[in-house]
């Protein structure tokens, strides 16, 4: 039995769908259906019931997904923790790489990171499927029987102001001091813990209904003299200065930064992570 047959066969439970699967995988289709037949003949069971109109687990695959899912997450933890000189660490996190993201990847030695972009729920739904080997997630998230999450650095939040904002040349601003009308929030689907542990934080209720992800919530920002938006430092280390300019809130406001990972992966592994990424 392969690692890439269970890659695959995951693959296409997640999506129900062999040609979305195989777009993920970036291979044709044939290729994907050929691996999980395969996988069907050596366990000697079912796995997908296909129509033309769907596929759908069988009770079996359903019993599979869960432990091809551990496979796949045990393996590469198993190259990691053995020291494997180059071994891929798939590291799921936003486009932008930030002095710790920077800084992590020298802490980890000498194995071989790959930065992968995904919101944040595909980069949980990814590392539960064995397709990334940990997740770095600003905010809450919840342990369960499925993942392992552990927190790793504080990270300041600032005030992202338009250029024409009042306090836009301050060295500091509290958010009892903005505007409510003036916040501009991206929509909560692209990343759901750091919006939540936004809203926390937030003196009074957003006035304005959260839409578009970060940039258009910036581009509006922009064109309005009192608005604004908030951000962890290490977003703001990637807005270049122009038309929004980013200012400390005093007193100061924290968002908790965690690495997530599957729950099969070894304690050891994890603390590595923590480290790595750490304060």
């Amino acid at each position: 039995m392969e690692l890439r047959a269970l890659h695959y066969f995951v693959t296409v439970a997640e999506e129900l769908h062999f040609g979305r699967a195989a777009e993920r995988l970036r291979i044709v289709q044939p290729a994907v259906s050929q691996q999980v037949a395969r996988l069907e003949r050596e366990l000697g069971a079912r796995l997908l019931d296909r129509t033309s109109r769907r596929v759908r687990l069988t009770p079996a695959g359903e019993r599979v997904l869960a432990a091809a899912r551990e496979t796949l997450a045990a393996a590469a933890r198993v190259r990691v923790v053995a020291g494997e000189r180059g071994a891929v660490v798939r590291i799921g996190l936003a486009s932008c790489v930030d002095a710790r993201v920077d800084r992590a990847l020298g802490r980890l030695g000498d194995v071989e990171p790959e930065l992968v972009d995904l919101p944040v729920p595909a980069r949980l739904a990814a590392v539960r499927a064995g397709e990334l080997d940990v997740a770095l997630v600003r905010g809450a998230v919840r342990s369960g029987d499925d993942l392992r999450v552990a927190r790793a650095w504080g990270e300041r939040l600032h005030a992202v102001l338009s250029h024409e904002h009042p306090a836009a040349g301050a060295p500091s601003v509290s958010l009892a001091d903005l505007s409510p009308e003036g916040l501009r929030l991206p929509a909560r689907e692209a990343d759901p813990p750091l919006h939540d542990a936004i809203l926390a934080a937030l003196p009074t209720a957003p006035r304005r209904s959260p839409s578009g992800d970060l940039m258009n919530a910036l581009y509006e920002v922009a064109r309005d003299p009192a608005g604004w938006a908030l951000l962890p430092e290490g977003q703001v280390a990637n807005v270049r200065p122009g038309r929004v300019v980013p200012v400390p809130v005093d007193p100061p406001l924290e968002v908790d930064g965690h690495v997530v990972a599957s729950v099969v992966t070894p304690a050891s592994c994890l603390a590595s992570y923590v480290a790595a990424f750490g304060d």
